[in-house]
């Protein structure tokens, strides 16, 4: 009996490990860039943003995880103001959003080469929710230069919020720069 229970415990560990190993497979490195160090003031930490380490290895993503009913991602937080940790325009329009409008940029695989673009989605997160543009991509296949803000590559399962999305939430200011999220597509 201790050898049935002993096998159905291995097969269990098996599976579940092969099922990670397949979750894992789904988006994987596209490769890597080396960081270089921003010159001087080049580099905008509003919002807690991380400027790129001289010769520091990053990965890049092409892709980004597969889109459920309820996809999981990490909340991150960026002005998209003029001036703001997000360095250029919006990809989307070519302008500038206000603190106040609940706006996003998604991971390269998620913006999808600009399909997502003035689309709505919906942010869980919190216990609540919030409706959000898409406004931006948060750049997953490059960074660490002039057009990146000398910001690393995005990792592949960001929604990069601006400030309403964050307060429509209800998240403390004080807990405000990452927080793990579902979204959707607004239907």
């Amino acid at each position: 009996m201790k050898h049935i229970y002993f096998c159905l415990i291995q097969f269990l560990v098996f599976y579940n490990l092969s099922f990670i190993s397949v979750e894992a497979q789904e988006c994987q490195s596209s490769g890597t860039i080396a960081g270089t160090s921003p010159p001087n003031g080049q580099c905008n930490t509003a919002y807690g943003a991380a400027c790129c380490e001289q010769d520091k290895i990053y990965d890049i993503f092409t892709c980004s995880p597969p889109l459920s009913g309820a996809t999981t991602a990490t909340l991150t937080l960026n002005s998209f103001e003029d001036n703001g940790d997000g360095g250029a325009p919006s990809e989307c329009d070519q302008k500038y959003h206000s603190n106040e409008t609940p706006v996003v940029a998604l991971s390269t695989g998620w913006f999808n080469n600009m399909s997502r673009c003035n689309k709505n989605i919906v942010i869980y997160g919190n216990g609540m929710s919030v409706t959000a543009v898409v406004v931006d991509e948060c750049d997953s296949t490059t960074g660490c230069d002039q057009d990146h803000a000398y910001q690393p590559p995005c990792d592949d399962n960001i929604v990069d919020a601006s400030e309403a999305v964050w307060t429509a939430l209800g998240v403390p200011r004080s807990e405000w720069g990452s927080m793990q999220i579902s979204w959707s597509d607004d239907a």
